[in-house]
């Protein structure tokens, strides 16, 4: 770890560029009281508590007020980074803003990178590599469930989880190495069969853990759901009823959309992510047909599939082929008959419910979009589904990250080849490798193993005062 004694002093802003009431200033390192003193005129700060408020004004070399602030203090170890570091609290200009931060670079201290104020809190023991990752997940979360999973993982219940596994391992671990030392004498220290029971165990966590992440990531980004049909079944009305505003063009015209169009609502702290596409056809349309083929790209990326179509129209046989051609792709799926306010006979409802029954168990609904019947209960489907989604897991530990989402899936792979190695009756080293190699990924999702490049590219993904 880099000693922070020879680390630059570093300041950013700590609120949003832009004009606001107020805007906060962050200082942090060795030098931040130095610093500031150079351009401070109030209270003395030499034997100011951490923790506490002081009213006084920011000055230039000429002596010229620049602002009156509150400065927060908070003495090291006690603060973010661990280091000393001040907060100035400014009125929200964005000439005062650049302004003090001018005078705070010459006074010494350099512009933060982005994420250095986290990175050095890592770096300094506040918190580790996960938990660091989650405050960038805090920040961006917009909806209750992101906000909810972001906490967790921020308070360290996936981090104690992945270390609690790596000591189950390092003990056998280092049993393994010691027979490496005797393997003239070939001895055994580690017990194969309790390894083995270990292995196994530990990799029905990580693979828990792992398949988790398919659900934590729509939470942090939002469920995709697709809304797809033929031309003309009502897929922009049922858009923009379910966003209750006029997001995408109606049109009687069959072929009106002809790219994806999409938006997102929360429902009960969770965000959807609607996405409504060209109507699936054959055609002739060299516009239309790209629409169609990114019609059919989103199916492949889509959580849920709304297929809709026209109950007044509607061909069974062509609403069969769609069902197979959703199925084949292995995703959830709802049917909707649209448009029954035009409906004449709706004995024709039950004709079509019961040729579909033959079809597809998944669940399928009546609805008018244009008038918006039942689409509050379409929402509360599409709640339910996730709702089940979550109920499935066999963990209460979400992961949300793509880069833990692949150490674990090297974690596991590489506990099969151990147990594969103990089963074949391998030689020791061989599976010390294996066992070797998990400790590793698992070490890395937390930041017990790391390299410059791996915290530079995540830090580097962080907002300039973070």
């Amino acid at each position: 770890m880099q000693n922070q004694n020879n680390w630059d002093t570093i300041v950013a802003p700590a609120t949003p560029h832009g004009q606001s009431a107020v805007a906060v200033i962050r200082i942090s390192g060795k030098e931040a009281f130095q610093i500031v003193k150079k351009i401070w005129k109030g209270k003395e700060l030499d034997n100011a508590k951490t923790h506490t408020l002081h009213f006084g004004k920011i000055v230039d070399s000429n002596n010229e007020v620049v602002d009156e602030v509150l400065l927060s203090i908070f003495r090291a170890p006690h603060s973010f980074t661990m280091e000393d570091s001040i907060e100035i609290s400014t009125h929200g200009s964005p000439y005062i803003v650049q302004r003090v931060l001018s005078l705070l670079v010459e006074a010494g201290a350099r512009i933060a990178e982005p994420g250095e104020f986290t990175k050095r809190a890592y770096l300094n023991g506040r918190f580790d590599l996960v938990q660091a990752e989650a405050v960038a997940d805090l920040i961006a979360s917009q909806s209750s469930a992101a906000h909810r999973v972001a906490m967790q993982q921020m308070r360290g219940r996936f981090s104690s989880k992945i270390k609690q596994l790596r000591e189950q391992l390092i003990h056998f671990a280092s049993l393994l190495e010691l027979e490496l030392d005797f393997s003239e004498e070939d001895v055994e220290f580690a017990d194969r069969t309790q390894l083995l029971s270990l292995l196994s165990e530990i990799k029905k966590v990580v693979h828990h853990l792992k398949e988790s992440y398919k659900y934590g990531n729509v939470l942090k980004r939002g469920v995709p759901v697709a809304i797809v049909g033929k031309p003309n079944a009502g897929k922009s009305t049922l858009l923009n009823a379910l966003l209750q505003e006029e997001r995408a063009i109606v049109s009687d015209i069959a072929g009106t959309t002809r790219d994806v169009i999409e938006d997102e609502i929360t429902i009960e702290g969770i965000t959807f992510r609607f996405i409504d596409t060209a109507g699936i056809r054959e055609t002739s349309d060299t516009i239309e047909a790209i629409g169609v083929e990114r019609a059919r790209q989103k199916m492949k990326e889509a959580s849920i599939i709304l297929y809709l179509f026209d109950v007044n129209t509607a061909n069974i046989e062509e609403v069969q082929d769609a069902i197979q051609e959703i199925e084949n792709l292995n995703v959830s799926y709802i049917l909707l008959g649209n448009k029954i306010d035009m409906l004449s006979e709706h004995s024709k409802l039950t004709a079509i419910q019961e040729a579909l029954k033959k079809e597809s168990q998944a669940p399928f609904m009546f609805i008018s979009a244009k008038n918006e019947k039942d689409v509050e209960n379409l929402k509360s489907e599409l709640l339910k589904r996730v709702q089940q989604w979550e109920a499935s897991l066999q963990t209460d530990i979400i992961v949300t990250n793509a880069r833990h989402y692949e150490f674990l899936e090297k974690a596991e792979q590489a506990l099969s080849q151990a147990e594969h190695g103990l089963l074949s009756q391998l030689p020791s080293d061989l599976v010390a490798m294996d066992v070797r190699a998990t400790l590793h990924f698992l070490g890395e999702i937390t930041g017990e193993i790391t390299t410059e490049d791996l915290l530079g590219n995540i830090f580097s993904k962080f907002c300039i005062g973070k």
